[in-house]
């Protein structure tokens, strides 16, 4: 299609059809981990009604390579 537009004589298909980006590099690959829990990611979950034991927030950990999850009550 890039061609063939590259290559009409249409002026409006020159202008409509312009190009926004660079051409990406080669992709690269994602490094895997080898263990549980070598990698993770954190969050807050924050603003919360408050419980009985004064806890307002929620601290996610998740395990990027077998996806498990802890959520620990904070205050």
């Amino acid at each position: 299609m890039k061609k063939d537009i590259a290559e009409a004589k249409c002026n409006n298909c020159q202008q409509v059809k312009y190009e926004h980006q660079s051409p990406a590099g080669l992709l690269q690959r994602m490094p895997i981990s080898e263990w549980k829990w070598e990698k993770i990611a954190m969050d807050f979950v924050v603003c919360l009604p408050k419980t009985l034991g004064k806890f307002d927030s929620i601290w996610v950990v998740v395990d990027r390579l077998t996806k498990s999850t802890h959520f620990i009550l904070v205050r």
